[in-house]
């Protein structure tokens, strides 16, 4: 690991060191922002399709001292990402869902001061139209991969350490089209609150931050359907969506001793969005699909 200030501007925190991670089954490359000393953070993604969140909070993390560790599976994106930050990059990361490569991970970063878990993916569609397997796929990476990352953060955080999970406003307020995706993230909320009194004894927090619909690559799809991220906003009370760095402020002030007697906190992060209702993104897909 390269030298960095013992005091990094965000500046210093911009360009991600590459690591590369020898496992048995497969080779784990990962971004690292922050001093070589500083206290440890690993963050793991599980999107199918991109490592949006890290770029905006690994140097974050690291404009505050802490050492962060990038794990994500899709090499190409994360080879992007890298390039953004001014640095090459490289390949995929850990499969959430595998437990034998979450373990591994865990096993060869070590001790840790904070875990962020950002697993997770939609499918959309009716109930009765939907198959088992997509609902299940969704559930396993959402959900199970949640359950495997937890697991193995609370036998590698030290005592005072923080568990950060990224849940969702579907996780409490049900939107027609996302049974799997909302069933998913209440499970991931109540997760949460489960691991905080299991981890307590150990000085572990455990919380978890539910956003709204926030502006990423990975909504352009969503974004793209006329009406639905104008309902979306009429319904929140601050009048807009949210943005990437509204996601990791949050994530940051949870990893910090700031929250140092928090746990168990589910914390919507929405505008306001969770006291009104979500959008029917079905009715809008309908009414384009009828040209």
């Amino acid at each position: 690991m390269s030298e960095s200030p013992n005091t990094p501007t965000q500046s210093a925190a911009a360009a991600p060191e590459i690591l590369h991670i020898d496992l048995p089954h497969l080779r784990v490359c990962a971004l690292a922002w922050g001093p070589a000393d500083g206290r440890l953070v690993l963050c793991l993604h599980g999107y199918p399709d991109t490592a949006w969140t890290w770029r905006h909070l690994g140097p974050a993390l690291a404009a505050q001292g802490y050492r962060v560790t990038i794990a994500d599976r899709n090499a190409e994106l994360a080879e992007a990402r890298a390039a953004e930050l001014g640095a090459p990059h490289t390949a995929v990361v850990v499969e959430v869902t595998d437990e034998a490569s979450v373990a591994a991970v865990f096993e060869q970063v070590g001790e840790l001061d904070a875990v962020v878990s950002c697993a997770g993916f939609s499918t959309f569609g009716l109930i009765v139209d939907m198959p088992v397997e997509d609902f299940r796929s969704v559930v396993d990476c959402c959900l199970t991969g949640s359950f495997i990352v937890t697991k193995y953060a609370g036998r590698q955080l030290r005592e005072g350490g923080s568990l950060v999970c990224i849940s969702s406003l579907n996780g409490r307020q049900p939107a027609i089209g996302m049974s799997a995706y909302s069933a998913a993230k209440a499970g991931l909320s109540m997760l949460t609150e489960v691991a905080a009194l299991e981890l307590g004894h150990k000085g572990i927090r455990v919380n978890a931050v539910a956003p709204g619909f926030v502006t990423t690559p990975l909504t352009e799809g969503a974004a793209m359907i006329p009406g639905v991220v104008d309902e979306y906003v009429e319904n929140t009370a601050l009048g807009r969506a949210g943005t990437p760095e509204d996601i990791a402020n949050a994530v940051l002030f949870l990893c910090s001793e700031q929250s140092s007697w928090m746990t168990g906190e589910v914390l919507d992060l929405n505008g306001g969005a969770h006291l009104k209702r979500y959008p029917d993104i079905m009715s809008h897909v309908l009414k384009l699909a009828s040209g």
